[in-house]
Protein backbone atom coordinates (compact mmCIF):
# COMPACT_ATOMS: atom_id res chain seq x y z
CA UNK A 1 0.00 0.00 0.00
CA UNK A 2 2.77 2.49 0.93
CA UNK A 3 4.38 1.46 -2.44
CA UNK A 4 1.21 2.57 -4.30
CA UNK A 5 0.74 5.69 -2.36
CA UNK A 6 4.04 6.88 -3.46
CA UNK A 7 3.11 6.54 -7.08
CA UNK A 8 0.10 7.87 -7.00
CA UNK A 9 2.14 10.85 -5.52
CA UNK A 10 4.77 10.54 -7.84
CA UNK A 11 2.30 10.39 -11.10
CA UNK A 12 0.43 13.59 -9.16
CA UNK A 13 3.26 15.54 -8.94
CA UNK A 14 4.07 15.39 -12.80
CA UNK A 15 0.80 15.65 -13.75
CA UNK A 16 1.12 19.04 -11.80
CA UNK A 17 4.52 19.73 -13.35
CA UNK A 18 3.07 19.54 -16.79
CA UNK A 19 0.02 21.42 -15.97
CA UNK A 20 2.43 24.20 -14.96
CA UNK A 21 4.89 23.94 -18.09
CA UNK A 22 4.51 23.90 -21.28
CA UNK A 23 3.60 21.08 -22.38
CA UNK A 24 -0.52 22.25 -20.42
CA UNK A 25 -1.90 22.47 -23.69
CA UNK A 26 -0.69 18.81 -24.65
CA UNK A 27 -2.31 17.73 -21.59
CA UNK A 28 -5.23 19.40 -21.97
CA UNK A 29 -5.77 18.96 -25.59
CA UNK A 30 -5.32 15.02 -24.73
CA UNK A 31 -7.67 14.85 -22.21
CA UNK A 32 -10.26 16.82 -24.58
CA UNK A 33 -9.75 14.29 -27.51
CA UNK A 34 -10.33 11.82 -25.43
CA UNK A 35 -13.75 12.65 -23.93
CA UNK A 36 -16.87 12.15 -26.13
CA UNK A 37 -18.59 15.21 -27.94
CA UNK A 38 -21.28 17.15 -25.83
CA UNK A 39 -24.33 15.89 -25.28
CA UNK A 40 -27.17 18.74 -25.49
CA UNK A 41 -30.19 17.00 -24.68
CA UNK A 42 -32.96 19.63 -23.85
CA UNK A 43 -31.02 22.56 -25.69
CA UNK A 44 -31.09 22.94 -29.47
CA UNK A 45 -28.33 21.51 -31.46
CA UNK A 46 -25.05 23.94 -31.85
CA UNK A 47 -25.11 25.48 -35.63
CA UNK A 48 -21.22 25.08 -35.58
CA UNK A 49 -19.19 26.88 -38.34
CA UNK A 50 -16.31 28.73 -38.48
CA UNK A 51 -17.04 31.57 -35.95
CA UNK A 52 -18.87 28.42 -33.32
CA UNK A 53 -15.37 27.23 -33.54
CA UNK A 54 -13.35 30.56 -32.92
CA UNK A 55 -15.30 30.97 -29.50
CA UNK A 56 -14.79 27.65 -28.43
CA UNK A 57 -11.15 28.20 -29.09
CA UNK A 58 -10.47 31.29 -26.98
CA UNK A 59 -12.60 29.49 -23.63
CA UNK A 60 -10.29 26.59 -23.99
CA UNK A 61 -6.83 29.28 -23.80
CA UNK A 62 -8.60 30.90 -21.07
CA UNK A 63 -8.46 27.40 -19.52
CA UNK A 64 -5.47 26.61 -20.19
CA UNK A 65 -4.13 30.00 -19.08
CA UNK A 66 -6.04 29.26 -15.86
CA UNK A 67 -4.25 25.76 -15.52
CA UNK A 68 -0.78 27.33 -15.75
CA UNK A 69 -1.47 29.56 -13.04
CA UNK A 70 -3.86 28.56 -10.41
CA UNK A 71 -2.19 27.37 -7.00
CA UNK A 72 -2.94 23.39 -5.82
CA UNK A 73 -2.64 22.25 -2.65
CA UNK A 74 0.82 20.24 -2.30
CA UNK A 75 -0.07 16.36 -2.17
CA UNK A 76 1.91 15.84 0.26
CA UNK A 77 -1.43 17.71 2.49
CA UNK A 78 -3.73 15.21 0.41
CA UNK A 79 -4.07 13.56 4.17
CA UNK A 80 -5.42 16.77 5.83
CA UNK A 81 -7.65 17.65 2.98
CA UNK A 82 -8.97 13.88 3.00
CA UNK A 83 -9.35 14.11 7.29
CA UNK A 84 -11.11 17.47 6.98
CA UNK A 85 -13.60 16.17 4.44
CA UNK A 86 -14.16 13.42 6.19
CA UNK A 87 -14.82 15.36 9.51
CA UNK A 88 -16.98 17.67 7.76
CA UNK A 89 -19.11 15.18 6.51
CA UNK A 90 -19.83 13.68 10.17
CA UNK A 91 -20.36 16.96 11.64
CA UNK A 92 -22.68 17.47 8.56
CA UNK A 93 -24.59 14.66 9.00
CA UNK A 94 -25.15 14.67 12.72
CA UNK A 95 -26.74 18.26 12.27
CA UNK A 96 -28.92 17.46 9.11
CA UNK A 97 -27.24 20.24 7.33
CA UNK A 98 -26.77 17.60 4.07
CA UNK A 99 -30.65 16.56 4.49
CA UNK A 100 -31.33 20.11 5.13
CA UNK A 101 -29.03 22.35 3.19
CA UNK A 102 -30.76 25.61 3.84
CA UNK A 103 -30.16 24.72 7.80
CA UNK A 104 -26.49 25.37 7.11
CA UNK A 105 -26.81 28.83 6.59
CA UNK A 106 -27.57 31.25 9.05
CA UNK A 107 -29.11 34.65 8.32
CA UNK A 108 -26.88 37.11 8.57
CA UNK A 109 -28.18 40.87 10.09
CA UNK A 110 -27.84 44.01 7.45
CA UNK A 111 -24.33 45.49 6.76
CA UNK A 112 -23.23 47.95 9.48
CA UNK A 113 -19.94 49.79 10.15
CA UNK A 114 -19.69 50.88 6.63
CA UNK A 115 -17.16 52.74 4.96
CA UNK A 116 -17.49 54.56 1.88
CA UNK A 117 -15.07 56.22 -0.32
CA UNK A 118 -15.68 57.87 -4.14
CA UNK A 119 -13.81 56.76 -6.95
CA UNK A 120 -13.84 56.89 -10.57
CA UNK A 121 -13.45 53.78 -13.12
CA UNK A 122 -12.21 54.81 -16.82
CA UNK A 123 -15.66 56.17 -17.56
CA UNK A 124 -18.08 56.07 -14.12
CA UNK A 125 -18.30 57.03 -10.75
CA UNK A 126 -18.73 54.90 -8.13
CA UNK A 127 -18.70 54.54 -4.34
CA UNK A 128 -16.53 51.62 -2.91
CA UNK A 129 -18.33 49.87 0.37
CA UNK A 130 -16.64 48.43 2.64
CA UNK A 131 -17.89 46.73 5.53
CA UNK A 132 -16.92 43.99 8.75
CA UNK A 133 -18.22 40.85 6.53
CA UNK A 134 -19.00 38.94 9.79
CA UNK A 135 -19.01 35.75 8.63
CA UNK A 136 -17.42 32.52 10.67
CA UNK A 137 -17.52 29.07 9.81
CA UNK A 138 -19.37 26.89 12.78
CA UNK A 139 -18.05 26.51 15.99
CA UNK A 140 -16.53 22.65 15.65
CA UNK A 141 -16.36 22.85 11.78
CA UNK A 142 -13.14 22.06 10.31
CA UNK A 143 -11.17 24.33 8.51
CA UNK A 144 -12.41 27.14 10.83
CA UNK A 145 -9.00 28.28 12.41
CA UNK A 146 -7.61 28.43 9.11
CA UNK A 147 -10.39 30.60 7.43
CA UNK A 148 -10.85 33.32 9.90
CA UNK A 149 -6.99 33.31 9.51
CA UNK A 150 -6.95 35.03 6.03
CA UNK A 151 -7.38 38.55 7.42
CA UNK A 152 -7.81 40.71 4.51
CA UNK A 153 -11.31 38.12 3.39
CA UNK A 154 -12.91 39.42 7.21
CA UNK A 155 -13.79 42.70 4.95
CA UNK A 156 -16.65 42.86 2.63
CA UNK A 157 -16.46 45.02 -0.42
CA UNK A 158 -18.56 46.69 -3.13
CA UNK A 159 -18.60 48.53 -5.87
CA UNK A 160 -22.17 51.16 -5.74
CA UNK A 161 -23.47 52.43 -8.61
CA UNK A 162 -26.38 54.43 -7.80
CA UNK A 163 -28.75 56.95 -9.27
CA UNK A 164 -29.72 60.22 -7.51
CA UNK A 165 -33.23 61.20 -6.42
CA UNK A 166 -36.11 59.22 -5.06
CA UNK A 167 -35.16 55.14 -4.53
CA UNK A 168 -34.52 53.08 -7.28
CA UNK A 169 -34.04 49.32 -7.70
CA UNK A 170 -31.06 47.67 -7.50
CA UNK A 171 -29.63 44.81 -9.01
CA UNK A 172 -26.77 42.78 -7.06
CA UNK A 173 -24.26 42.06 -9.76
CA UNK A 174 -22.61 38.63 -8.38
CA UNK A 175 -18.78 38.60 -10.64
CA UNK A 176 -16.95 35.45 -11.97
CA UNK A 177 -14.50 33.66 -10.71
CA UNK A 178 -11.26 35.90 -10.64
CA UNK A 179 -13.15 39.50 -11.16
CA UNK A 180 -13.55 41.76 -8.54
CA UNK A 181 -12.07 44.78 -9.75
CA UNK A 182 -14.24 47.51 -10.60
CA UNK A 183 -13.31 48.19 -14.43
CA UNK A 184 -13.32 44.30 -15.39
CA UNK A 185 -16.77 43.96 -12.98
CA UNK A 186 -18.42 47.08 -15.02
CA UNK A 187 -16.95 45.92 -18.50
CA UNK A 188 -18.33 42.42 -17.56
CA UNK A 189 -22.01 43.39 -16.75
CA UNK A 190 -22.37 46.26 -19.45
CA UNK A 191 -22.59 48.45 -16.51
CA UNK A 192 -23.03 51.78 -18.80
CA UNK A 193 -25.93 49.95 -20.13
CA UNK A 194 -27.35 48.60 -17.14
CA UNK A 195 -27.22 52.36 -15.04
CA UNK A 196 -27.45 54.82 -17.55
CA UNK A 197 -29.73 52.98 -19.94
CA UNK A 198 -32.04 51.08 -17.92
CA UNK A 199 -31.67 52.90 -15.19
CA UNK A 200 -30.39 50.51 -12.36
CA UNK A 201 -28.96 51.32 -9.31
CA UNK A 202 -26.10 48.45 -9.18
CA UNK A 203 -24.04 46.67 -6.35
CA UNK A 204 -21.38 44.53 -7.11
CA UNK A 205 -19.91 42.48 -4.20
CA UNK A 206 -16.65 41.08 -4.41
CA UNK A 207 -16.55 37.46 -3.62
CA UNK A 208 -14.61 35.82 -0.65
CA UNK A 209 -10.57 35.82 -1.91
CA UNK A 210 -11.06 37.94 -4.56
CA UNK A 211 -9.80 41.25 -5.34
CA UNK A 212 -8.81 43.20 -2.29
CA UNK A 213 -9.80 40.18 -0.23
CA UNK A 214 -7.07 38.18 -1.95
CA UNK A 215 -5.11 36.11 0.35
CA UNK A 216 -2.67 34.56 -2.61
CA UNK A 217 -1.18 35.60 -5.49
CA UNK A 218 -3.97 36.74 -7.29
CA UNK A 219 -7.83 37.15 -6.75
CA UNK A 220 -9.46 33.80 -6.66
CA UNK A 221 -6.86 31.76 -5.86
CA UNK A 222 -7.93 29.03 -2.81
CA UNK A 223 -11.13 29.08 -3.93
CA UNK A 224 -10.81 26.08 -6.12
CA UNK A 225 -6.86 24.76 -4.97
CA UNK A 226 -8.25 21.37 -3.81
CA UNK A 227 -8.61 22.17 -0.57
CA UNK A 228 -12.53 21.61 -0.55
CA UNK A 229 -13.20 22.50 3.07
CA UNK A 230 -12.17 26.34 2.22
CA UNK A 231 -14.42 25.88 -0.73
CA UNK A 232 -17.48 25.47 1.12
CA UNK A 233 -16.90 28.27 3.73
CA UNK A 234 -15.64 30.67 0.41
CA UNK A 235 -18.64 30.01 -1.12
CA UNK A 236 -21.07 30.31 2.55
CA UNK A 237 -19.17 33.50 2.85
CA UNK A 238 -20.14 34.75 -0.47
CA UNK A 239 -23.93 34.04 -0.15
CA UNK A 240 -23.51 35.69 3.31
CA UNK A 241 -22.11 38.83 2.34
CA UNK A 242 -24.25 39.20 -0.52
CA UNK A 243 -27.34 38.87 1.74
CA UNK A 244 -25.83 41.42 4.19
CA UNK A 245 -25.78 43.51 1.32
CA UNK A 246 -29.17 42.79 0.19
CA UNK A 247 -30.93 43.53 3.53
CA UNK A 248 -29.07 46.91 3.87
CA UNK A 249 -30.23 48.22 0.66
CA UNK A 250 -33.79 47.26 1.60
CA UNK A 251 -33.24 48.76 4.91
CA UNK A 252 -31.03 51.45 4.60
CA UNK A 253 -31.54 52.86 0.97
CA UNK A 254 -35.15 52.01 1.01
CA UNK A 255 -34.58 49.63 -2.48
CA UNK A 256 -37.83 49.28 -3.40
CA UNK A 257 -36.74 46.05 -5.30
CA UNK A 258 -33.75 44.40 -5.39
CA UNK A 259 -32.53 41.85 -8.39
CA UNK A 260 -29.72 39.45 -8.45
CA UNK A 261 -28.08 38.53 -11.88
CA UNK A 262 -25.08 36.21 -11.56
CA UNK A 263 -21.99 34.96 -14.32
CA UNK A 264 -19.77 31.53 -14.23
CA UNK A 265 -19.16 31.65 -10.39
CA UNK A 266 -21.82 34.55 -9.77
CA UNK A 267 -23.95 32.27 -11.38
CA UNK A 268 -23.49 29.58 -8.77
CA UNK A 269 -23.63 32.49 -6.06
CA UNK A 270 -26.86 34.10 -7.29
CA UNK A 271 -28.79 30.94 -7.74
CA UNK A 272 -27.85 29.85 -4.26
CA UNK A 273 -28.64 33.44 -2.95
CA UNK A 274 -32.37 32.85 -5.03
CA UNK A 275 -32.77 29.94 -2.46
CA UNK A 276 -31.91 31.92 1.08
CA UNK A 277 -33.44 35.80 -0.25
CA UNK A 278 -36.99 36.38 -1.54
CA UNK A 279 -35.14 38.54 -4.92
CA UNK A 280 -37.68 40.32 -6.91
CA UNK A 281 -35.58 38.31 -10.15
CA UNK A 282 -32.72 36.39 -10.62
CA UNK A 283 -30.60 35.99 -13.72
CA UNK A 284 -28.12 33.20 -14.04
CA UNK A 285 -25.58 33.28 -16.81
CA UNK A 286 -23.55 30.73 -17.73
CA UNK A 287 -23.48 29.18 -15.01
CA UNK A 288 -21.33 26.52 -13.29
CA UNK A 289 -23.80 24.85 -11.14
CA UNK A 290 -22.05 21.81 -10.13
CA UNK A 291 -18.21 21.93 -8.68
CA UNK A 292 -17.81 17.94 -8.64
CA UNK A 293 -19.05 17.75 -11.91
CA UNK A 294 -16.37 20.87 -13.26
CA UNK A 295 -13.67 19.18 -11.52
CA UNK A 296 -14.54 15.63 -13.25
CA UNK A 297 -14.54 17.46 -16.19
CA UNK A 298 -11.46 19.10 -16.16
CA UNK A 299 -9.40 17.29 -14.48
CA UNK A 300 -6.80 15.28 -16.08
CA UNK A 301 -8.48 11.73 -15.23
CA UNK A 302 -4.95 10.42 -14.11
CA UNK A 303 -4.62 12.94 -11.70
CA UNK A 304 -8.62 12.20 -10.77
CA UNK A 305 -7.22 8.43 -10.33
CA UNK A 306 -3.78 9.35 -8.03
CA UNK A 307 -6.39 11.73 -5.85
CA UNK A 308 -8.64 8.46 -5.74
CA UNK A 309 -5.79 6.23 -4.57
CA UNK A 310 -4.90 8.78 -1.78
CA UNK A 311 -8.27 8.24 -0.60
CA UNK A 312 -9.75 11.99 -1.91
CA UNK A 313 -12.63 10.40 -3.31
CA UNK A 314 -15.06 12.57 -5.65
CA UNK A 315 -17.97 11.20 -4.36
CA UNK A 316 -16.97 12.43 -0.83
CA UNK A 317 -16.27 15.61 -2.36
CA UNK A 318 -20.05 15.83 -3.99
CA UNK A 319 -21.67 15.33 -0.32
CA UNK A 320 -19.52 17.82 1.04
CA UNK A 321 -20.14 20.49 -1.77
CA UNK A 322 -24.01 19.65 -1.30
CA UNK A 323 -24.74 22.34 1.41
CA UNK A 324 -23.74 25.06 -0.69
CA UNK A 325 -24.63 23.21 -3.91
CA UNK A 326 -27.89 25.33 -5.97
CA UNK A 327 -28.85 21.70 -7.18
CA UNK A 328 -29.77 20.81 -3.52
CA UNK A 329 -31.86 24.02 -2.71
CA UNK A 330 -35.11 25.20 -3.84
CA UNK A 331 -35.58 28.85 -5.07
CA UNK A 332 -37.46 30.86 -3.14
CA UNK A 333 -37.63 33.27 -6.27
CA UNK A 334 -41.36 32.61 -8.27
CA UNK A 335 -40.30 30.95 -11.59
CA UNK A 336 -41.71 33.56 -13.70
CA UNK A 337 -39.08 35.86 -12.09
CA UNK A 338 -36.05 33.29 -12.80
CA UNK A 339 -34.19 33.55 -15.94
CA UNK A 340 -30.75 31.23 -17.42
CA UNK A 341 -28.72 31.86 -20.30
CA UNK A 342 -26.09 29.11 -21.33
CA UNK A 343 -23.80 28.75 -24.12
CA UNK A 344 -23.73 25.68 -26.60
CA UNK A 345 -20.52 25.99 -26.88
CA UNK A 346 -19.23 26.47 -23.52
CA UNK A 347 -15.72 24.67 -22.20
CA UNK A 348 -15.07 26.09 -19.09
CA UNK A 349 -18.87 25.37 -17.37
CA UNK A 350 -20.11 23.45 -20.47
CA UNK A 351 -23.74 23.53 -21.24
CA UNK A 352 -25.16 20.78 -19.08
CA UNK A 353 -24.25 22.79 -15.90
CA UNK A 354 -27.06 25.75 -17.14
CA UNK A 355 -29.52 23.04 -18.76
CA UNK A 356 -29.28 21.14 -15.34
CA UNK A 357 -30.30 24.21 -13.15
CA UNK A 358 -32.93 25.17 -15.78
CA UNK A 359 -34.56 21.61 -15.03
CA UNK A 360 -34.15 22.24 -10.87
CA UNK A 361 -35.85 25.28 -11.67
CA UNK A 362 -39.10 23.74 -13.17
CA UNK A 363 -37.85 25.32 -16.70
CA UNK A 364 -38.21 28.86 -16.49
CA UNK A 365 -37.13 31.47 -19.27
CA UNK A 366 -33.93 30.38 -20.58
CA UNK A 367 -31.69 31.98 -23.74
CA UNK A 368 -29.31 29.42 -25.26
CA UNK A 369 -26.60 30.90 -27.25
CA UNK A 370 -24.46 29.80 -30.04
CA UNK A 371 -21.25 30.80 -28.58
CA UNK A 372 -18.78 30.08 -25.42
CA UNK A 373 -18.16 31.23 -21.83
CA UNK A 374 -16.21 33.97 -22.65
CA UNK A 375 -18.48 35.35 -25.75
CA UNK A 376 -21.12 36.27 -23.06
CA UNK A 377 -19.76 39.54 -23.55
CA UNK A 378 -21.24 40.48 -26.81
CA UNK A 379 -24.11 37.84 -27.60
CA UNK A 380 -27.40 39.93 -29.13
CA UNK A 381 -29.35 37.00 -26.81
CA UNK A 382 -27.99 37.93 -23.65
CA UNK A 383 -28.38 41.46 -23.60
CA UNK A 384 -32.35 40.48 -25.12
CA UNK A 385 -32.32 38.26 -22.15
CA UNK A 386 -31.55 40.52 -19.71
CA UNK A 387 -33.60 43.49 -21.12
CA UNK A 388 -36.51 41.16 -20.72
CA UNK A 389 -35.90 39.74 -17.49
CA UNK A 390 -35.87 43.17 -16.06
CA UNK A 391 -38.62 45.40 -17.35
CA UNK A 392 -40.91 41.96 -16.88
CA UNK A 393 -40.56 41.58 -13.42
CA UNK A 394 -40.85 45.53 -12.71
CA UNK A 395 -37.27 46.45 -11.91
CA UNK A 396 -36.88 48.39 -15.05
CA UNK A 397 -39.07 50.55 -16.26
CA UNK A 398 -40.77 52.38 -13.22
CA UNK A 399 -38.90 55.33 -13.00
CA UNK A 400 -37.04 57.63 -15.47
CA UNK A 401 -33.62 56.98 -16.56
Amino acid sequence: MAEDRTGSGRLAQGIELALRSGAAPLVMGLRWASRRAEEHRGMPPPRGGVAFASKRALDEVFLVAEMLCAPFVPFRQRRRVVQEIASALELYRARGWLADPVSYHCTPPPASRLHFEELRSSFLRYRHLSFPSGYAPHIGEPGRTRWMGYRRNRTAHAWLLEHPGPPRPWLLCLPGYRMGHPLVDFLGFRARWLHRQLGLNLAFPVMPLHGPRRVGRLGGDGFFSGDFVDTVHAQAQAVWDARRLVGWLRESRGAPAVGGYGVSLGGYTAAVLASLEPLDCVVVGIPASDFARLIRQHAPGALLRAAEASGLRMEDVEHLLRVVSPLALAPRVPRERRFLYGALGDRLASPDHARDLWRHWDRPRVAWYHGSHVSFLWESAVKSLLEEAFRSTGLVGVHPH
